[in-house]
Protein backbone atom coordinates (compact mmCIF):
# COMPACT_ATOMS: atom_id res chain seq x y z
CA UNK A 1 0.00 0.00 0.00
CA UNK A 2 1.30 3.10 -1.08
CA UNK A 3 2.31 5.76 1.84
CA UNK A 4 -0.19 9.29 2.10
CA UNK A 5 1.60 11.85 0.75
CA UNK A 6 0.75 13.74 3.96
CA UNK A 7 2.55 11.60 5.87
CA UNK A 8 5.73 11.39 3.83
CA UNK A 9 6.32 14.92 4.19
CA UNK A 10 5.83 14.62 7.74
CA UNK A 11 8.62 12.42 7.50
CA UNK A 12 10.78 14.35 5.52
CA UNK A 13 11.07 16.68 8.72
CA UNK A 14 11.97 15.45 12.50
CA UNK A 15 10.30 16.72 15.61
CA UNK A 16 12.55 19.38 16.10
CA UNK A 17 12.75 20.73 12.59
CA UNK A 18 8.55 21.27 12.63
CA UNK A 19 8.57 23.20 15.95
CA UNK A 20 11.67 25.44 14.51
CA UNK A 21 8.81 25.94 11.26
CA UNK A 22 6.17 26.11 13.48
CA UNK A 23 7.76 29.10 15.63
CA UNK A 24 9.31 30.53 12.15
CA UNK A 25 5.48 30.70 10.86
CA UNK A 26 4.07 32.09 14.12
CA UNK A 27 6.75 34.89 14.25
CA UNK A 28 5.72 35.26 10.75
CA UNK A 29 2.33 35.29 10.82
CA UNK A 30 0.96 36.88 14.51
CA UNK A 31 4.19 38.62 16.11
CA UNK A 32 5.03 40.62 13.28
CA UNK A 33 1.53 41.97 12.25
CA UNK A 34 1.31 42.55 16.25
CA UNK A 35 4.54 44.52 16.55
CA UNK A 36 3.89 46.54 13.06
CA UNK A 37 0.45 47.04 13.29
CA UNK A 38 -0.85 47.21 17.15
CA UNK A 39 2.01 48.92 18.87
CA UNK A 40 3.25 52.42 19.09
CA UNK A 41 6.32 53.27 17.86
CA UNK A 42 7.77 54.50 20.83
CA UNK A 43 7.44 51.06 22.22
CA UNK A 44 10.76 48.82 22.13
CA UNK A 45 9.15 46.06 20.28
CA UNK A 46 7.69 47.83 17.76
CA UNK A 47 8.87 46.90 13.86
CA UNK A 48 9.62 49.30 11.25
CA UNK A 49 8.71 49.79 7.81
CA UNK A 50 12.20 49.34 7.18
CA UNK A 51 12.46 46.00 9.06
CA UNK A 52 9.21 44.80 7.26
CA UNK A 53 10.83 45.39 3.77
CA UNK A 54 14.46 44.38 4.57
CA UNK A 55 13.53 41.20 5.75
CA UNK A 56 10.88 40.47 3.28
CA UNK A 57 13.25 41.39 0.43
CA UNK A 58 15.08 39.10 2.05
CA UNK A 59 12.74 36.20 2.59
CA UNK A 60 12.58 36.01 -1.59
CA UNK A 61 16.26 36.49 -1.52
CA UNK A 62 16.17 33.03 0.43
CA UNK A 63 13.59 31.13 -1.80
CA UNK A 64 15.85 31.97 -4.98
CA UNK A 65 19.07 30.38 -2.17
CA UNK A 66 17.11 27.34 -1.59
CA UNK A 67 16.03 26.89 -4.97
CA UNK A 68 19.48 27.61 -6.61
CA UNK A 69 20.91 24.69 -3.75
CA UNK A 70 18.45 21.87 -4.88
CA UNK A 71 20.06 22.16 -8.33
CA UNK A 72 23.55 22.89 -7.47
CA UNK A 73 23.71 21.15 -4.28
CA UNK A 74 21.84 18.17 -4.87
CA UNK A 75 21.85 18.03 -8.69
CA UNK A 76 25.61 19.50 -9.12
CA UNK A 77 24.31 21.99 -11.82
CA UNK A 78 25.91 25.58 -11.39
CA UNK A 79 23.91 28.44 -12.96
CA UNK A 80 25.10 31.31 -12.94
CA UNK A 81 21.80 32.66 -14.65
CA UNK A 82 19.11 32.77 -12.03
CA UNK A 83 19.01 35.88 -12.00
CA UNK A 84 16.70 36.06 -15.28
CA UNK A 85 14.02 33.75 -13.65
CA UNK A 86 13.90 36.20 -10.51
CA UNK A 87 13.70 38.81 -12.94
CA UNK A 88 11.06 37.44 -15.27
CA UNK A 89 8.60 36.76 -12.18
CA UNK A 90 9.30 40.30 -11.54
CA UNK A 91 8.45 41.86 -14.36
CA UNK A 92 5.74 39.39 -15.00
CA UNK A 93 3.95 40.55 -11.81
CA UNK A 94 4.92 44.54 -12.45
CA UNK A 95 2.52 44.65 -15.26
CA UNK A 96 -0.10 43.93 -13.10
CA UNK A 97 1.28 46.45 -11.18
CA UNK A 98 1.77 48.99 -13.37
CA UNK A 99 -2.45 48.89 -15.08
CA UNK A 100 -3.31 48.92 -11.58
CA UNK A 101 -1.83 52.46 -11.71
CA UNK A 102 -4.42 53.36 -14.32
CA UNK A 103 -5.28 57.26 -14.51
CA UNK A 104 -3.12 58.38 -11.44
CA UNK A 105 -0.18 58.29 -13.60
CA UNK A 106 1.84 61.35 -14.38
CA UNK A 107 -0.18 61.21 -17.72
CA UNK A 108 -2.98 60.24 -16.41
CA UNK A 109 -3.43 57.75 -19.27
CA UNK A 110 -4.66 54.14 -19.33
CA UNK A 111 -1.27 53.19 -20.82
CA UNK A 112 1.65 53.00 -18.38
CA UNK A 113 3.54 56.17 -18.29
CA UNK A 114 6.87 55.05 -19.87
CA UNK A 115 4.59 53.93 -23.05
CA UNK A 116 3.09 57.46 -23.27
CA UNK A 117 6.71 59.10 -22.97
CA UNK A 118 7.43 56.75 -25.65
CA UNK A 119 4.04 58.32 -28.19
CA UNK A 120 2.83 54.26 -27.71
CA UNK A 121 -0.69 54.31 -29.29
CA UNK A 122 -2.07 50.87 -27.87
CA UNK A 123 -0.73 48.03 -25.63
CA UNK A 124 1.40 45.81 -26.95
CA UNK A 125 0.19 42.25 -27.62
CA UNK A 126 2.15 40.63 -24.41
CA UNK A 127 0.23 43.03 -22.43
CA UNK A 128 -2.92 41.75 -22.93
CA UNK A 129 -4.65 40.28 -20.38
CA UNK A 130 -2.10 41.86 -17.64
CA UNK A 131 -4.61 44.15 -15.87
CA UNK A 132 -6.39 40.42 -14.63
CA UNK A 133 -4.66 38.93 -11.48
CA UNK A 134 -4.96 35.54 -12.14
CA UNK A 135 -3.44 35.68 -15.68
CA UNK A 136 -0.72 37.65 -14.48
CA UNK A 137 -0.26 34.49 -11.99
CA UNK A 138 -0.05 31.92 -14.86
CA UNK A 139 2.22 34.48 -16.50
CA UNK A 140 4.65 34.31 -13.28
CA UNK A 141 4.85 30.44 -13.68
CA UNK A 142 4.43 29.25 -17.17
CA UNK A 143 7.09 31.79 -18.48
CA UNK A 144 9.84 31.17 -16.67
CA UNK A 145 9.27 27.54 -16.39
CA UNK A 146 8.45 27.40 -20.91
CA UNK A 147 12.14 29.28 -21.23
CA UNK A 148 14.15 27.04 -18.25
CA UNK A 149 12.23 23.77 -19.86
CA UNK A 150 13.38 24.79 -23.48
CA UNK A 151 16.94 26.01 -22.67
CA UNK A 152 17.60 22.78 -19.87
CA UNK A 153 16.39 20.49 -22.52
CA UNK A 154 18.86 21.08 -25.38
CA UNK A 155 22.01 21.84 -22.86
CA UNK A 156 21.12 18.49 -20.52
CA UNK A 157 20.21 16.36 -23.91
CA UNK A 158 23.55 17.27 -25.25
CA UNK A 159 25.32 16.62 -21.95
CA UNK A 160 26.17 19.99 -21.09
CA UNK A 161 27.44 20.39 -17.91
CA UNK A 162 29.88 22.02 -15.43
CA UNK A 163 32.10 25.28 -16.07
CA UNK A 164 30.34 25.22 -19.69
CA UNK A 165 26.70 25.00 -18.48
CA UNK A 166 27.40 28.43 -16.17
CA UNK A 167 28.97 30.24 -19.29
CA UNK A 168 25.42 29.51 -20.90
CA UNK A 169 23.44 30.13 -18.38
CA UNK A 170 25.65 33.73 -18.12
CA UNK A 171 25.32 34.67 -21.40
CA UNK A 172 21.49 33.67 -21.49
CA UNK A 173 20.82 36.34 -18.25
CA UNK A 174 23.42 39.00 -20.21
CA UNK A 175 21.47 38.54 -23.71
CA UNK A 176 18.06 39.08 -21.65
CA UNK A 177 19.64 41.78 -19.71
CA UNK A 178 20.97 43.82 -22.84
CA UNK A 179 17.14 42.61 -24.63
CA UNK A 180 15.19 43.86 -21.86
CA UNK A 181 17.37 47.49 -21.62
CA UNK A 182 15.99 48.43 -24.95
CA UNK A 183 12.89 50.51 -25.06
CA UNK A 184 11.00 49.18 -27.71
CA UNK A 185 10.78 46.04 -26.08
CA UNK A 186 7.92 47.22 -23.73
CA UNK A 187 9.21 46.63 -20.47
CA UNK A 188 9.93 50.13 -19.42
CA UNK A 189 13.69 50.47 -20.76
CA UNK A 190 16.79 50.86 -18.32
CA UNK A 191 14.19 52.95 -15.82
CA UNK A 192 12.09 48.91 -15.68
CA UNK A 193 8.36 49.59 -13.66
CA UNK A 194 8.43 51.57 -10.61
CA UNK A 195 5.88 53.90 -9.02
CA UNK A 196 2.91 51.46 -8.17
CA UNK A 197 0.19 52.16 -6.33
CA UNK A 198 -2.49 49.53 -6.03
CA UNK A 199 -2.09 45.59 -5.75
CA UNK A 200 -5.93 43.88 -5.97
CA UNK A 201 -7.42 47.76 -4.85
CA UNK A 202 -5.60 47.78 -2.01
CA UNK A 203 -3.30 51.01 -1.37
CA UNK A 204 0.39 49.12 -2.16
CA UNK A 205 2.42 51.34 0.42
CA UNK A 206 -0.34 51.06 3.64
CA UNK A 207 0.86 49.02 6.74
CA UNK A 208 -1.64 46.52 6.26
CA UNK A 209 -0.56 45.42 2.58
CA UNK A 210 3.60 45.24 3.51
CA UNK A 211 2.31 42.77 6.70
CA UNK A 212 0.51 41.00 4.22
CA UNK A 213 3.51 40.80 1.64
CA UNK A 214 5.54 39.69 4.46
CA UNK A 215 3.63 37.11 5.43
CA UNK A 216 3.03 35.87 1.93
CA UNK A 217 7.10 35.87 1.32
CA UNK A 218 7.17 33.64 4.49
CA UNK A 219 4.52 31.45 4.02
CA UNK A 220 6.31 30.89 0.39
CA UNK A 221 9.70 30.35 1.89
CA UNK A 222 8.14 27.56 4.56
CA UNK A 223 6.24 25.84 1.51
CA UNK A 224 9.58 26.12 -0.73
CA UNK A 225 11.65 24.34 2.40
CA UNK A 226 8.72 21.65 3.20
CA UNK A 227 8.50 20.45 -0.98
CA UNK A 228 12.08 20.79 -1.14
CA UNK A 229 12.86 18.40 1.92
CA UNK A 230 9.90 16.23 0.62
CA UNK A 231 11.78 15.84 -2.89
CA UNK A 232 16.21 15.10 -1.86
CA UNK A 233 14.39 12.89 0.98
CA UNK A 234 12.59 11.40 -1.76
CA UNK A 235 13.75 7.93 -4.60
CA UNK A 236 13.65 11.39 -6.56
CA UNK A 237 16.29 12.88 -4.52
CA UNK A 238 18.64 10.30 -4.44
CA UNK A 239 19.00 9.54 -7.96
CA UNK A 240 19.21 13.39 -8.56
CA UNK A 241 22.13 12.82 -6.01
CA UNK A 242 23.50 9.48 -7.48
CA UNK A 243 23.33 11.61 -10.90
CA UNK A 244 25.85 14.51 -9.53
CA UNK A 245 28.11 12.08 -8.17
CA UNK A 246 28.48 9.75 -10.77
CA UNK A 247 26.39 10.33 -13.89
CA UNK A 248 27.45 7.72 -16.32
CA UNK A 249 27.22 5.00 -13.32
CA UNK A 250 23.51 6.26 -13.09
CA UNK A 251 23.02 5.89 -16.97
CA UNK A 252 24.84 2.07 -17.13
CA UNK A 253 21.70 0.75 -14.11
CA UNK A 254 19.00 2.27 -16.84
CA UNK A 255 18.11 5.74 -14.95
CA UNK A 256 17.82 8.77 -17.74
CA UNK A 257 19.54 11.89 -16.27
CA UNK A 258 17.56 14.01 -18.79
CA UNK A 259 14.46 14.09 -16.94
CA UNK A 260 15.74 14.59 -13.28
CA UNK A 261 17.87 17.63 -14.10
CA UNK A 262 15.08 18.57 -16.48
CA UNK A 263 12.45 18.79 -13.77
CA UNK A 264 14.56 20.01 -10.95
CA UNK A 265 15.86 22.71 -13.40
CA UNK A 266 12.25 23.71 -14.11
CA UNK A 267 11.11 23.80 -10.89
CA UNK A 268 13.96 25.83 -9.81
CA UNK A 269 13.56 28.45 -12.28
CA UNK A 270 9.34 28.64 -11.13
CA UNK A 271 10.44 29.03 -7.43
CA UNK A 272 12.91 31.91 -8.86
CA UNK A 273 9.53 33.46 -10.22
CA UNK A 274 7.10 33.07 -7.70
CA UNK A 275 10.47 34.87 -5.56
CA UNK A 276 10.43 37.73 -8.22
CA UNK A 277 6.71 38.52 -8.26
CA UNK A 278 6.77 38.72 -4.11
CA UNK A 279 9.84 41.13 -4.44
CA UNK A 280 8.62 43.43 -6.53
CA UNK A 281 5.47 44.86 -4.83
CA UNK A 282 7.74 44.78 -1.63
CA UNK A 283 10.39 46.94 -2.94
CA UNK A 284 8.33 49.34 -5.76
CA UNK A 285 10.67 48.52 -8.33
CA UNK A 286 11.69 46.14 -11.15
CA UNK A 287 14.30 46.85 -14.01
CA UNK A 288 17.36 45.15 -15.40
CA UNK A 289 19.48 45.19 -13.28
CA UNK A 290 18.46 42.44 -11.61
CA UNK A 291 19.18 40.42 -14.71
CA UNK A 292 22.76 41.10 -14.58
CA UNK A 293 25.23 38.20 -14.13
CA UNK A 294 26.36 40.08 -10.83
CA UNK A 295 23.02 39.38 -9.23
CA UNK A 296 23.45 35.62 -10.09
CA UNK A 297 26.98 34.98 -9.03
CA UNK A 298 26.09 36.72 -5.58
CA UNK A 299 22.88 33.50 -5.43
CA UNK A 300 25.72 31.00 -6.04
CA UNK A 301 27.63 33.02 -3.09
CA UNK A 302 24.64 32.70 -0.62
CA UNK A 303 24.24 29.21 -1.03
CA UNK A 304 28.08 28.78 -0.58
CA UNK A 305 28.48 30.74 2.20
CA UNK A 306 25.27 29.36 3.97
CA UNK A 307 26.32 25.40 3.18
CA UNK A 308 25.43 23.85 -0.32
CA UNK A 309 23.29 20.71 0.05
CA UNK A 310 21.49 21.79 3.28
CA UNK A 311 18.30 23.30 2.27
CA UNK A 312 18.57 25.75 5.68
CA UNK A 313 22.36 26.74 4.57
CA UNK A 314 21.57 28.90 1.80
CA UNK A 315 18.64 30.62 3.74
CA UNK A 316 21.20 31.40 6.39
CA UNK A 317 23.66 32.06 3.83
CA UNK A 318 20.87 34.99 2.13
CA UNK A 319 20.42 36.40 5.50
CA UNK A 320 24.01 36.76 6.25
CA UNK A 321 25.00 38.09 2.66
CA UNK A 322 22.37 40.76 2.66
CA UNK A 323 22.22 41.99 5.80
CA UNK A 324 26.07 42.17 5.81
CA UNK A 325 25.00 44.16 1.91
CA UNK A 326 22.57 46.81 3.34
CA UNK A 327 25.55 47.63 6.13
CA UNK A 328 28.14 48.15 3.54
CA UNK A 329 26.58 49.77 0.86
CA UNK A 330 25.53 52.43 3.46
CA UNK A 331 28.69 52.76 5.59
CA UNK A 332 30.95 51.42 2.94
CA UNK A 333 29.31 51.53 -0.41
CA UNK A 334 32.71 51.59 -1.91
CA UNK A 335 34.17 48.08 -0.15
CA UNK A 336 31.31 46.18 -0.46
CA UNK A 337 32.26 44.28 -3.59
CA UNK A 338 35.75 43.76 -2.26
CA UNK A 339 33.94 42.23 1.01
CA UNK A 340 31.68 40.11 -0.96
CA UNK A 341 34.81 38.41 -3.00
CA UNK A 342 35.82 37.69 0.47
CA UNK A 343 33.85 36.49 1.95
CA UNK A 344 33.17 33.74 -1.16
CA UNK A 345 37.05 32.92 -1.24
CA UNK A 346 37.02 32.71 2.67
CA UNK A 347 33.78 30.60 2.61
CA UNK A 348 35.15 27.90 -0.48
CA UNK A 349 39.03 27.06 1.21
CA UNK A 350 37.96 27.28 4.65
CA UNK A 351 34.46 26.55 5.21
CA UNK A 352 33.35 24.07 2.19
CA UNK A 353 30.58 23.21 3.74
CA UNK A 354 29.17 26.48 4.57
CA UNK A 355 28.30 28.01 8.26
CA UNK A 356 26.24 24.89 8.56
CA UNK A 357 28.96 22.86 8.31
CA UNK A 358 31.01 24.82 10.24
CA UNK A 359 28.19 24.74 13.29
CA UNK A 360 27.82 20.86 12.83
CA UNK A 361 31.52 20.43 13.46
CA UNK A 362 31.60 22.78 16.48
CA UNK A 363 29.18 20.56 17.85
CA UNK A 364 30.75 17.11 16.99
CA UNK A 365 33.98 18.56 18.89
CA UNK A 366 31.97 19.78 21.78
CA UNK A 367 30.09 15.97 21.96
CA UNK A 368 34.09 14.63 21.97
CA UNK A 369 35.03 16.76 23.99
CA UNK A 370 32.29 15.65 26.95
CA UNK A 371 32.51 12.07 26.09
CA UNK A 372 36.21 11.85 26.45
CA UNK A 373 36.36 11.81 30.66
CA UNK A 374 33.34 9.22 30.60
CA UNK A 375 35.48 6.84 28.03
CA UNK A 376 38.75 7.58 30.57
CA UNK A 377 36.45 6.57 33.60
CA UNK A 378 34.96 3.62 32.02
CA UNK A 379 39.08 2.16 31.16
CA UNK A 380 39.87 2.95 34.45
CA UNK A 381 37.09 0.59 36.33
CA UNK A 382 37.71 -1.64 33.92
Amino acid sequence: MRTPFIVRLGRSFDARSWQLVGLFAAFALVAVPVMHLLLPPENPLYLSTYFITLTGKILCYAIVAVAMDLIWGYGGILSLGHGLFFALGGYAFGMYLMRQIGRDGSYQSDLPDFMVFLDWKELPWFWVGSDSFLWVALLVLVVPALIAFVFGYFAFRSRIRGVYFSIITQALTYAAMLLFFRNETGFGGNNGFTDFKRILGFSITAPETRVVLFGLSALALIGTLLLARYLVTSKFGRVLTAIRDAESRVMFIGYNPLWYKLFVWTLSAMLCAIAGALYVPQVGIINPSEMSVANSIEIAIWVAVGGRGTLIGPVIGAFIVNLAKSWFTVSFPEYWLFFLGTLFIVATLYLPQGVVGLWVRLRAGRRRDEDAPMAVAKGAEA
